[in-house]
């Protein structure tokens, strides 16, 4: 197996979907030329050429449009919007089209467009390139979304949703592009939609995440077990759909729950679990459920990024008093 950091598994994973299946296309803002601003779909215009791979201006509204019909008349394009923040133009489009259309016609058209961002913050970048809209995006009916935190995961993922007939918002954690390499099988494999991943085993509080955030959590068990307090970690792999079951299972288990995401807390991922957890394991919690989260504000520009997004001390902080209850 390949050592591979998360841009080189996604960049594999398209090579190898893009030969398996002649009818996916690439498009997006410098995907072609250039191999993205994070050189993400490098290699793909040179390997399968110009109507397969190729640039589009930077109108996310018109790329959003043109795919959805390039889709219903049976292509697999997977779209690039350059940051996460400029996706907003067309939200439009995914609330209103995209993801509607099989319900619309009853079935008779799918929609399997694939639409990827570099995600979230953690890269010291400008305004609308830093932020965390799963929430917004997870809670439109019909589309799949999956925020991976692992260069296998990763890999996985896409080739599960190549093979679906969903469209999907594949959210790319841009802190963990180049952070660590990981053994990734080089034949292809599939990682299932809607079901978590443990990343460790723990008796005395469970840790629910994703994305970015599992790192930090990891950094936090391993301080805490330290201090004699077992940590499981529950990364969710895609919020929509989430794996209650894994939820649930984990919260019985250890009777106590922490939730870190880096999206502003308010309405967020954190607090849908909660509900979750609520209606099925209320009976067994021994503590209150808390979150760490970023604010509820607009994310800061990079001077203040450290004191927007949950770091190792703000969830050791959360655990302890959860424990402490």
């Amino acid at each position: 197996m390949a050592k591979l950091n998360l841009v080189q598994a996604i960049n594999t994973a398209f090579m190898q979907e893009m030969e398996k299946n002649d009818k996916i296309v690439v498009m997006g803002e410098d995907v072609g030329v250039d191999g993205g601003v994070f050189r993400v779909t490098e290699g793909l215009l040179a390997k399968f050429g110009p109507n397969r791979v190729f640039d589009t201006p930077l109108a996310e509204s018109g790329i959003l449009g043109t795919a959805i019909g390039m889709a219903v008349y049976g292509l697999r394009p997977i779209v690039e919007f350059q940051f996460e923040g400029f996706s907003f133009p067309a939200y439009d489009g995914v609330l209103n089209h995209l993801a509607r259309i099989r319900n619309r016609s009853r079935g008779r058209y799918t929609c399997p467009v694939m639409i990827r961002s570099p995600y979230g913050g953690g890269v010291r970048a400008l305004e609308h390139h830093s932020e965390a809209p799963e929430t917004l995006y997870s809670h439109i009916p019909g589309l799949v979304v999956v925020i991976p935190s692992t260069p296998y995961d990763a890999k996985g993922l896409i080739a599960s949703l190549m093979d679906g007939s969903d469209p999907s918002y594949f959210f790319e954690p841009k802190r963990l592009y180049r952070a660590f390499k990981q053994e990734v099988p080089e034949e292809r494999y599939t990682v299932p939609i809607g079901k978590a991943r443990m990343v460790r085993e723990g008796k005395d509080v469970s840790i629910i995440t994703y994305g970015a955030m599992v790192r930090v959590c990891e950094e936090a068990a391993d301080s805490l077990m330290q201090k004699g307090i077992n940590c499981e970690i529950i990364d969710l792999r895609t919020i929509s759909p989430m794996d209650t079951d894994a939820i649930i299972t984990t919260v019985k288990k250890t009777g106590r729950c922490v939730i870190v995401h880096e999206a502003p807390r308010s309405f967020g991922t954190a607090a849908e679990i909660i509900a979750r957890i609520n209606e099925k394991a209320l009976m067994d919690l021994k503590a209150p459920v808390k979150r760490v989260t970023g604010y509820d504000v607009t994310t800061p520009l990079p001077k203040l990024e450290d004191f927007f997004f949950p770091d190792a001390g703000r969830v050791m902080k959360a655990v302890e008093e959860t424990m402490s209850f």
